[in-house]
């Protein structure tokens, strides 16, 4: 200990093989993570959900608190209600049966669109998670421009506008990021959405269509009715 020793610097560990580290009082010694494209399921998604769940159980207690259910008069055999109404999570599905026949409707749609929920996330576009254009513009563009046409021919024929008009609209945001020469903002962000994102999209926006129109504009026989008019 009663040594002098001599500090000066040199990257040459043999020659110097005791070194002292200065860390000045301003400077913090941290070690920087990795940012990893990918997190696991517990703890990152659970504790949302979590969170999630306690939010959406709180607001539907203040709700029920306030608020009273929406019943109507007790249940009558000899009186059915016209429109006869599925629950409101049915009544998409019920809005399909007044335009497609009942095997398309009732089975072939709905099992087409639970089969796409569950092959779509082990597609590898959505492991990549790569904008829309990213790669291929031509390609997409034409495998896009097919696939909306094709479905959008079929909604036509049945008369489908409910689905058909969501369907355009969102296919021209899509189009939007190939047509544009810009990079940021809005049309950068849609840019960077991935086709699953899209798919997804157009899903959950059908199905809220589907669900306000079954619920607010259908009156006796299923016919369009204004939410205003009190035909029920």
């Amino acid at each position: 200990m009663g040594k002098d020793f001599k500090v000066e610097e040199t990257k040459d560990a043999k020659k110097v093989p005791k070194r002292i580290a200065f860390i000045k009082g301003t400077t913090a010694a941290r070690v920087k993570q990795k940012e990893e494209e990918m997190v696991m399921t517990v703890p990152h998604l659970v504790v949302k959900e979590i969170i999630a769940f306690e939010v959406m159980v709180i607001a539907l207690a203040l709700l029920a608190l306030f608020f009273d259910a929406p019943l109507e008069w007790i249940a009558n055999p000899d009186h059915t209600p016209n429109p006869a109404k599925a629950p409101w999570y049915f009544l998409g599905l019920q809005e399909l049966l007044h335009y497609f026949p009942p095997v398309v409707g009732g089975v072939l749609l709905p099992a087409l669109a639970v089969i796409a929920l569950i092959v779509i996330p082990y597609f590898r576009i959505n492991i990549k998670r790569e904008g829309l254009w990213k790669e291929d513009r031509q390609q997409t563009f034409v495998a896009l421009v097919v696939s909306v046409g094709m479905v959008s021919i079929v909604l036509l024929m049945f008369k489908v506008y409910a689905m058909l008009i969501p369907t355009l609209l969102i296919t021209a945001l899509m189009f939007v990021p190939y047509f544009s020469k810009r990079e940021n903002g809005f049309v950068g962000w849609l840019g960077s959405r991935p086709i699953s994102w899209w798919v997804m999209t157009w899903f959950v926006v059908i199905a809220v269509v589907l669900t306000a129109i079954g619920t607010l504009f259908r009156g006796p026989g299923w016919s369009w009715t204004w939410p205003w008019e009190g035909i029920y």
